[in-house]
């Protein structure tokens, strides 16, 4: 394995076997604090405009996690949409979400369901307007045209947040080492709560991208690939912009109809 990867393992220390998203405790450090305070801020107050300026009547959220996106762009919003559907995967996340909308003005379904599943079920359902913060990246490669075409036929307009991250050939020693560099500048931002965060979120994140007997949770590409994609599944109007700065990279919102 990489010196530099041995080294950031050795320092913090990582269960490989443990499944990432079943740690809320450290999930919720890593989203709530470091570099994602600015950049959630600056999300929410993206996704309240969307809101604002289409008046949406029905809302998709694919992988919603516990509302840290969702909730604050509501709550700073004038319309809020009279129905938002729910997919996450995580039981515990989902139902903190859940909990945080009990206030909010709207009809709530949940779905503890990968985003595959939740589609393969739809039927002709069909939203205003969609939206995935950080969350297509976990669908794996081989599927994600397929959920992507499923968004196109059943929403009219998808937003997604994602990182627009450097193009790399994977599993060679420069990649592994941008990965290990970018890691170690984002554990450092979490102070007292750097060990929880690297051990119960990051490091298993990042074992699953470079060891091939760890599960992998995440397939990241430039921001290129995503429009590419959103091409492919039939969107024809496609815009990028910029997000925020970030340590793993810039992140971007696009926006498909």
């Amino acid at each position: 394995m990489n010196d530099s990867l041995d080294a950031l393992l050795a320092k913090y220390g990582a269960d490989a076997d443990r499944p990432v998203y079943d740690q809320p405790a450290a999930f919720t450090a890593f989203v709530r604090g470091g570099g994602n305070v600015n950049l959630y801020e600056r999300l929410s107050e993206q996704l309240a405009a969307g809101y604002d300026e289409a008046q949406p009547e029905s809302l998709l959220d694919i992988g919603c996690g516990d509302g840290l996106a969702l909730v604050p762009a509501l709550e700073s919003a004038g319309h809020v949409p009279s129905r938002i559907d729910l997919v996450e995967p995580s039981a515990a996340l989902l139902d903190a979400a859940t909990k945080q909308l009990a206030d909010v003005n709207t009809e709530v379904h949940a779905w503890q369901q990968p985003a595959q599943e939740f589609f393969a079920r739809l039927g002709d359902r069909h939203w205003d307007r969609a939206q995935a913060t950080f969350s297509l990246q976990s669908v794996p490669i081989h599927d994600r045209v397929s959920v992507l075409k499923a968004l196109r036929e059943h929403t009219d307009v998808l937003t997604i947040a994602e990182f627009d991250v450097p193009v790399q050939v994977e599993g060679t020693p420069e990649q592994v080492q941008s990965l290990v560099s970018r890691y170690e500048r984002g554990i450092a931002e979490y102070g007292d709560d750097a060990q929880l965060v690297a051990q119960g979120f990051l490091l298993p994140v990042l074992l699953g991208q470079v060891d091939p007997n760890v599960a992998r949770t995440n397939w990241e590409q430039p921001a290129a690939s995503w429009v590419d994609q959103l091409t492919e599944a039939g969107f024809t109007e496609i815009d990028v912009e910029p997000l925020a700065d970030y340590w793993w990279a810039p992140a971007v919102l696009i926006t498909a109809a």
